[in-house]
């Protein structure tokens, strides 16, 4: 839609995946690979909009230094937008007995191994041995203000397009609910953060 697309990814594989994948659908992309808590200088206050979706924080072991690479990659005036699993919904491993096995916060290492990824719910994977980072949604709005960006939106969804864990069943309509009661809890948050802009228009 005309937007100059660069993708970032610690892992060489990740790269030149996305890198194949940009080459067969004909989308022009940069993709580089970088450690998103230490970006290079030559990304600085280069985008309008960063992005990051679907299992992203749970992988970074300093959210702060994380939020402080986002807010150094945006111009001025420019949005971070964050889409993930809502950090309550991530605690529950099973819904029918009700199963929760995941630290809601706290930031400390979480070891386990998993044969699926967020990426591929429904697809089971050989076992790997994980190290996560649980984070509560009170610590990823902090990590946004102290990297100076500034909140403007933070939404709580009771559905999903899609089951994020391959526990939830489907509605209707299609979408993915978290039966609780006669209510639903949260299974998708987003944040929208934006970086200040000294001459606003």
């Amino acid at each position: 839609m005309g937007a100059r697309v660069t993708g970032v990814d610690f892992a060489p594989a990740a790269a030149e995946r996305a890198r194949l994948l940009a080459g067969r659908t004909g989308l022009d992309a940069t993709f580089v690979e970088a450690d998103t808590r230490r970006l290079s200088e030559t990304l600085a206050a280069g985008s309008d909009l960063v992005v990051a979706t679907y299992g992203v924080p749970c992988w970074i072991a300093d959210p702060d230094a994380w939020m402080r690479g986002a807010a150094m990659a945006l111009r001025p005036g420019g949005s971070l937008v964050l889409v993930d699993l809502h950090p309550a919904f991530r605690t529950v491993a099973a819904i029918d007995p009700l199963v929760v096995d995941w630290p809601y916060g706290g930031g400390e290492p979480h070891r386990e191994t998993v044969t699926r990824t967020c990426a591929e719910p429904g697809q089971s994977l050989p076992a790997q041995d994980t190290v996560q980072y649980p984070y509560s949604l009170g610590e990823i709005v902090t990590s946004a203000a102290s990297a100076g960006l500034t909140v403007k939106h933070l939404g709580e969804h009771v559905a999903a397009e899609f089951d994020p864990r391959a526990i939830l069943p489907g509605g209707r309509d299609g979408r993915y609910r978290f039966p609780f009661g006669d209510s639903h809890p949260p299974v998708l948050y987003s944040l929208r953060a934006v970086s200040p802009d000294p001459h606003p228009s």
